[in-house]
C-alpha cells in the first residue's frame, strides 16, 4: 500500500528540538531492513533467471530468505530488483510528500514497508500530521504519488524487458499482464509472444510496481483513488466505496481470490475517509489530474494479477488434495 493515511485527528506537532532527527531514523531505518528483503527475493528471481527457469518455479521461490542467507555472496545480484521497486515506491511517495509540501501540509518522509512476501515488501506510506486544507489539494495530494511512480515505471519497465529473453515454451502462463507492460512489450519486441517472455528481474519488480499502482488508485476507503473522488464529491465517494467492496467480492470469487482481502481491508476503521472541507480555490487546473489517474488506472489494472486463482477455482481444487 502506498497511500497517504489522513487522520481524523492529527498528532500534536513534534518540538522543535530533536524533530529531524526522529522523524528521519525511522525511515532510515525501514529503507535498509525493505533493502535486505527486497534484494533477497530479487536475487532468487536473479538466480532463476540465469538458469533460463520461470520467476516462480519451485516452492523455494515463494520465501527464499533462508536461501539468501546461504548464498549471500551472491548479494548484489539481487540489487536489480530491489532498487527498481524501490525507486517506484519511493517515486510514488515523494510524489504525495512534496504535494503536501506544497499545500502547507505536514507530514512524515515515506516509511518503506518490508514484509516475508513475493515482493520483500507491502510497499510504503507516509502519514499527515496536519490537516488538508481542501478537497483541490486532497485530488493534488492524492494523484501526484500514483502518476509519479507510474511515470518510473515506465521507464523501468523499458529497461525490464530489453534484459529480458524469450524461453522455447510458455513462461508467463499463469499471470495477466496489464496493458502498459503487454503493449511496450508489443512496440519493442513486435511478433513475440509475451507468454514467453522470460522476465528479468528489474521487469517483475516493474510489473509488481505497476499492480501496487493499480490497488492504489481503487476509489475507495483512504486509497490514493478514494482520496480523489472524495476531492470530487464526498457523496460520490460514500457510492463508490460501497460498489468496490461488492466489486471486490464478486472479482474475488470469479477471478482471484486476493480482491476479497483487499474488500475486508477497505472495511476496516481506518480506511474510513475523514471530512476534509470543500474547496475555495476556483483555479480547477487540479481536476486535470483526474482523467491522467484514470488513464494510470486503466494502463496499469487487471482484474486477474494471478490467473487460477479465483475462490471458485481453489475450492474446486479442495477434494484433489485428500
Amino acid at each position: 500500500m502506498t497511500s497517504p493515511t489522513l487522520s481524523a485527528d492529527p498528532a500534536p506537532p513534534i518540538p522543535l528540538r530533536g524533530r529531524s532527527s526522529r522523524r528521519l531514523r525511522l525511515p532510515i531505518l525501514l529503507f535498509f531492513i525493505t533493502l535486505l528483503t527486497t534484494t533477497a527475493v530479487g536475487m532468487r528471481y536473479m538466480y532463476n533467471f540465469n538458469l533460463n527457469r520461470p520467476p516462480f518455479s519451485s516452492d523455494a521461490d515463494v520465501l527464499p530468505f533462508g536461501w539468501a542467507f546461504a548464498h549471500l555472496s551472491s548479494f548484489a545480484s539481487g540489487l536489480p530488483f530491489s532498487l527498481t521497486l524501490i525507486g517506484i515506491l519511493l517515486a510514488h511517495e515523494f510524489g504525495h510528500y512534496l504535494a503536501c509540501r506544497s499545500f502547507g501540509v505536514d507530514a512524515t518522509l515515506p516509511y518503506l514497508l518490508p514484509a516475508p512476501s513475493l515482493s520483500g515488501s507491502f510497499g510504503a506510506v507516509i502519514r499527515l500530521r496536519s490537516r488538508v486544507p481542501s478537497r483541490a489539494a486532497l485530488i493534488v495530494i492524492g494523484a501526484t504519488g500514483p502518476v509519479a511512480g507510474f511515470l518510473v515505471a515506465v521507464c523501468t519497465v523499458l529497461i525490464g524487458i530489453s534484459l529480458s529473453r524469450y524461453a522455447p515454451h510458455p513462461v508467463m502462463h499463469d499471470v495477466q499482464a496489464p496493458l502498459l507492460l503487454s503493449g511496450l512489450q508489443a512496440l519493442l519486441r513486435p511478433g513475440q509472444p509475451i507468454a514467453l517472455l522470460l522476465p528479468h528481474p528489474v521487469l517483475i519488480a516493474s510489473w509488481m510496481g505497476i499492480l501496487i499502482t493499480a490497488l492504489n488508485l481503487i476509489p475507495a476507503g483512504q486509497l490514493d483513488g478514494g482520496h480523489i473522488v472524495y476531492g470530487i464529491s464526498p457523496t460520490a465517494h460514500r457510492i463508490s466505496h460501497w460498489s468496490v467492496v461488492a466489486g471486490l467480492v464478486l472479482l474475488g470469487i470469479f477471478a482471484w481470490a486476493g480482491w476479497i482481502l483487499w474488500a475486508l481491508i477497505l472495511l476496516t476503521p481506518a480506511m474510513r475517509h475523514p471530512k476534509v472541507p470543500k474547496s475555495a480555490d476556483e483555479r480547477r487546473w487540479h481536476l486535470l489530474l483526474v482523467p491522467a489517474c484514470l488513464l494510470v488506472l486503466l494502463l496499469s489494472a487487471t482484474y486477474a494479477p494471478f490467473k487460477g486463482y479465483s475462490l471458485l477455482e481453489m475450492l474446486r481444487e479442495i477434494p484433489h488434495h485428500f
